[in-house]
């Protein structure tokens, strides 16, 4: 470069490169010392609106194609590394000599439209756009940069992939959503970083610090937060509704911290106001955990405990005594649930309306008595691969839960057409019905169903010895009705 190069435009780095100065680099032209003056004063005002916007680099990994593509290229940014990336402006028009900066500024000019959009149409385009691609909105220009920090578009910050460095990158956006009310995102209520395997403790302390507003938080597949940190989110988020941690494999339960617990001990036990709690793949979590989370979370309504393998029936005696008021339940391939089991879930009587107990190969037709009797507002049970399950269970379920919707008795050897003729005669609600690999039924047990519950709208007999004849029926009876099965001569 010779020494007449003009100033680059917005650069906070060494090394950054703009347009301005490969313009200045194509001329001879010496500016005067107040066009010098201006420039200085403009960089100035660029840095300063630049300095705490979130750098793409942050929210797209350096060598990720999303990046490369993107507003975060080597062509318009400083460092992929900095905390932020140089915005380019165009220079004035006297100075744009070159062919190839006249084509640009012909294109950004038909480009222009958008401009003439009002703001609450433009906040409503923002508002479906995913935290990285936002915060490339904002690198834009000053009026988008406005825009893209409104309030309103931050009440959720979901950001996803395994390679980001998801702790710097929540650092950063809470420190910039902290500007307008110190150390505190008060508009914050959603925190989404599922898959993000780069999450550690560290941004969830930032998470706890920096969001009491915290309503929904979701860290499914991040091995790598402990118990610690999600004590801190619980003890310091106090309207957290919403958690799910499933695959996190070190989180053994859900407590508040010791200093919370000492703070709030006459109503600890009612101080974590979690309503949805998602554990499916905690492998490590045991009945004692459990009794703890049950302590603690007395408003659970939802709690998923998919493959918590460890888990049995006085595990869920704990749960029963607390939570009262559970209405979806799953403890889904937890080996070690029995009939005695379900005497203690049928406890929550009405309140139950989801139920998945899949694969808990110690469930006979005694423990869907204890459901059926007193359970009677069910609407889903899943009890695929339960194989001591007969037509006795499938009918004491029919005459109790009439008003049952979705039923799966798959890989159930011991169900036949007895059954269905049940299910037919009872539960004409019945909207989803899977008989997957159920030795026992046939063609006339599907019939019976077909004439009955018109309203059927999924049905799998995959692996059933079942008639083109028997499928035509049900098709030509529940014409809504999708069919899932192995006979290629039904099409």
């Amino acid at each position: 470069m010779g020494a007449n190069n003009g100033k680059q435009y917005g650069s906070e780095g060494k090394g950054s490169s703009s347009i301005s100065s490969d313009v200045s680099s194509s001329t001879d032209h010496t500016p005067t010392k107040a066009q010098r003056n201006a420039a200085t004063s403009e960089d100035s005002d660029l840095s300063m609106r630049t300095l705490s916007t979130p750098s793409p680099a942050l929210i797209f990994p350096p060598n990720s194609p999303g990046f490369q593509n993107g507003r975060g290229s080597s062509t318009s940014s400083s460092s992929v590394t900095g905390e932020t990336v140089a915005m380019v402006h165009s220079p004035p028009p006297t100075r744009l000599t070159h062919p190839l900066i006249r084509l640009a500024s012909k294109h950004q000019k038909e480009q222009a439209n958008i401009d003439r959009l009002p703001d609450h149409s433009m906040i409503q385009i923002f508002s479906f756009l995913p935290t990285n691609q936002l915060c490339r909105c904002a690198r834009v220009c000053r009026r988008w940069y406005n825009l893209a920090w409104d309030p309103r578009l931050w009440r959720t910050i979901c950001l996803t992939g395994e390679t980001i460095n998801v702790d710097r990158a929540l650092k950063v956006l809470t420190r910039r959503l902290c500007q307008d009310t110190p150390n505190v995102c008060l508009m914050l209520e959603t925190v989404i970083v599922s898959g993000c395997r780069r999450l550690t403790d560290r941004g969830l302390y930032t998470i706890a610090q920096c969001c009491p507003e915290l309503r929904r938080l979701e860290v499914s597949g991040c091995y790598n937060i402990s118990n610690e940190a999600v004590f801190d989110v619980v003890s310091l988020c106090p309207n957290l509704e919403h958690l799910d941690v499933s695959g996190c494999s070190k989180v053994t339960c859900i407590s508040l911290t010791r200093e919370a617990s000492i703070k709030l001990s006459p109503l600890h036990g009612k101080q974590i106001s979690i309503r949805y709690l998602d554990m499916t793949d905690c492998f490590v979590l045991e009945d004692e955990g459990l009794h703890t989370i049950a302590a603690h979370c007395t408003q659970l309504t939802h709690l998923y405990l998919r493959r918590c393998v460890r888990i049995t029936d006085e595990g869920l005696r704990y749960l029963m005594i607390y939570c009262t008021s559970i209405k979806e339940l799953s403890v889904s391939d937890c080996r070690f649930v029995s009939d005695f089991g379900m005497r203690e879930i049928a406890k929550l009587e009405s309140h139950l309306r989801y139920l998945s107990i899949a694969h808990c190969g110690r469930i006979t037709d005694v423990g869907i008595r204890y459901i059926a009797k007193y359970c009677s507002k069910l609407r889903y049970l899943n009890a695929r691969g339960c194989e001591g399950i007969t037509d006795h269970g499938v009918e004491y379920l029919a005459k109790n839960c009439t008003k049952l919707k979705s039923l799966d008795i798959g890989k159930c050897p011991l169900v036949s057409d007895t059954g269905l003729e049940f299910l037919a005669l009872n539960c004409f609600n019945l909207k989803r019905l899977s008989l997957k690999s159920c030795e026992s039924i046939t063609g006339h047990g599907l019939q019976i169903v077909a004439a009955n519950c018109f309203d059927l709208q999924m049905l799998n007999v995959q692996d059933c010895e079942v008639s083109v004849d028997a499928l035509r029926f049900v098709k030509r009876h529940c014409k809504r009705c999708i069919i899932e099965h192995t006979n290629p001569a039904f099409f």
